[in-house]
C-alpha cells in the first residue's frame, strides 16, 4: 500500500497537473451553466416575439418549456460544479495535512451528497431568481396579450 503523501508536495508537477485538470472541469461546468442561461433568454425571447405576431396569447406559455428544461439542466451543471469544487478543496486539504494518498492523483470525480447539492443549487442566486424571473416575465406577457 502506498504511503500517504509519498513524495507529493505542493510544488510537485503531478499535483499541479491534477489541480489544473480539476480547474478545467470546474470551468467547463461554469461555462455550461452560462450557456443554459444564454439559451433560455434567446429561446424565450424568440417565442415571445412569435407570440406577439400571432393572435394566440397562450403561445407565450410554450416559452415555459425551455425555461423549465434549461433551469433543470443549469441546476445539474451548478451541482456538478459545486461537487467538483468540494473534491478540489478536499484534495488540497489532504495535500497540506500530509494525508494525500498517491493513488488519489488519478481520481477526478465529484464529491459530496447529490440531493444536498441539488437543493442548494436550485435555491442559489444563480438559478432560482433567474429562472423564476424568466417564468414571471412569460406569465406577465401572456397576461398582457390575453387582454
Amino acid at each position: 500500500m502506498p504511503e500517504p503523501n509519498a513524495g507529493l508536495t505542493a510544488e510537485s508537477s503531478a499535483v499541479h497537473a491534477h489541480l489544473a485538470m480539476m480547474q478545467d472541469v470546474i470551468q467547463r461546468m461554469a461555462d455550461n451553466s452560462r450557456s443554459c442561461k444564454l439559451w433560455c433568454v434567446t429561446l424565450v425571447s424568440a417565442m415571445l416575439v412569435l407570440m406577439s405576431r400571432s393572435d394566440e396569447w397562450w403561445y407565450a406559455l410554450v416559452a415555459l418549456a425551455p425555461t423549465l428544461f434549461l433551469g433543470v439542466l443549469d441546476t445539474y451543471y451548478l451541482t456538478l460544479e459545486q461537487r467538483f469544487r468540494n473534491s478540489y478543496n478536499e484534495f488540497v486539504d489532504r495535500l497540506h495535512y500530509g494525508t494525500l494518498n498517491p493513488a488519489r492523483m488519478f481520481v477526478i470525480a465529484p464529491s459530496g451528497s447529490v440531493p444536498t447539492h441539488v437543493w442548494r443549487s436550485a435555491r442559489s442566486w444563480a438559478i432560482g431568481p433567474f429562472y423564476l424571473g424568466v417564468g414571471a416575465v412569460v406569465f406577465i406577457v401572456a397576461g398582457l396579450a390575453r387582454g
